[in-house]
């Protein structure tokens, strides 16, 4: 009994064991494998280069800045980053470098944080950080505002004419047809239209949704779309493009007024307009610019779609060594721009949602209660 009893007990231990040797090999990978980490949110970055740049300018040295940050700083995933910062710059790493191994920032805020430590003025660096990543909130919101409020609203307004064409227009035409009245004029089209309503309302939603789901996957289905939207319309180009040229005119700006070269300052600017036509331009521009000996006007006439204001102006900084005078004054000048196009975009998309919800509400009404108005002598007649 002894014997046999043995195998089976030792058995389990020799199976696992030769197990245990394969599964130890994926675990390892799993591990190894690096997760993909989230970039912190603008609103976040804006705060926490404000108080770098407000403690560096007291004489407080960067470890002992990032350590009095993160002290109570409810925000448990940025207190880890900026230990793990603490700790690889007490390690002897540089500071951009220690920046850029937590993976939660993106190369633009690295870029000006290595030129602002090259050049001895990191607190300068980390408040012209904050002011232009809380301009950047500025305009996102007002995006946000002028199209995602307006957009919610119509789909309300939207969902309650198919309901109402769906539910309530139908008991209407049955409560016509119980007392023997036969729609004509302005009731017949009614619930003509809530018949087609009935039969493609999930179609359209079906289609509805898979568009929406298409663009917010795909960026280049959503740069196909705002690019024909911005040869139809001229304010939504003044905009978009105001916007664009403002995000990379004030990186380049900030970069090489801190020392960076002009052609690295472009390339690393050219992050902040990523999944837009300037990326890929602004590279081509800066490779020519460093390697053909071109002007940087020139390469930016040549190869981006700059306004020729932008063309002419680094024209007039090259030619008079007043380079970051004439990107500061670009810089702000699209600022401005963008502002007034933007209030003039939110001002032309509210009439717009103003008349889109007018017609549906009226068309709530008109398929819902004109039906018993226009009928109501009729019933009446029958009823007699």
């Amino acid at each position: 009994m002894t014997s046999t009893i043995t195998p089976a007990k030792n058995s389990p231990p020799n199976t696992l064991s030769g197990e245990a040797k394969a599964v130890p090999k994926s675990l390892l990978v799993a591990l190894n494998a690096r997760k993909k980490v989230k970039e912190f949110k603008k609103k976040e970055l804006v705060d926490l280069f404000r108080g770098l740049g407000s403690m560096l300018r007291a004489q407080i040295n960067t470890a002992d800045a990032l350590k009095y940050y993160g002290n109570g700083l409810p925000n448990k995933p940025m207190v880890d980053a900026l230990m793990c910062i603490r700790e690889d710059i007490n390690a002897g790493i540089n500071v951009h470098e220690a920046f850029r191994r937590t993976q939660r920032f993106n190369e633009t805020i690295i870029g000006l944080i290595q030129a602002g430590s090259d050049a001895g003025q990191l607190h300068h660096a980390f408040q012209s950080l904050a002011s232009r990543l809380k301009t950047e909130l500025f305009f996102t919101k007002q995006i946000k505002k002028a199209t995602i409020t307006p957009g919610v609203i119509i789909c309300v307004l939207l969902g309650a004419f198919i309901v109402s064409q769906v539910k309530i227009v139908p008991q209407v035409e049955e409560m016509l047809k119980g007392v023997g009245a036969k729609p004509d004029g302005m009731t017949a089209i009614s619930f003509q239209v809530s018949h087609f309503t009935q039969a493609v309302w999930p179609v359209f939603i079906i289609i509805a949704v898979t568009i929406a789901i298409i663009i917010a996957r795909s960026a280049h289905v959503r740069n196909l779309i705002l690019g024909f939207a911005m040869s139809k319309w001229r304010l939504l180009r003044l905009l978009v493009m105001g916007l664009r040229q403002m995000t990379f005119i004030s990186t380049i700006r900030l970069l090489h007024s801190n020392g960076i070269n002009l052609a690295k300052s472009i390339r690393v600017s050219a992050n902040s307009v990523r999944n837009t036509p300037f990326y890929d331009e602004l590279r081509t521009a800066a490779d020519k610019y460093e390697h053909s000996g071109v002007p940087l006007s020139t390469a930016f006439a040549k190869y981006t779609s700059v306004d020729a204001q932008v063309t002419h102006m680094l024209a007039i900084g090259e030619k008079s060594a007043s380079l970051d005078s004439q990107l500061e004054m670009l810089s702000e000048m699209y600022e401005e721009d963008s502002q007034n196009h933007m209030n003039a975009f939110s001002a032309v998309i509210s009439f717009i949602v103003l008349l889109i919800a007018v017609s549906l509400i009226a068309a709530v009404f008109i398929g819902t209660f004109l039906p018993i108005f226009l009928m109501g002598p009729k019933m009446m007649q029958s009823g007699i």
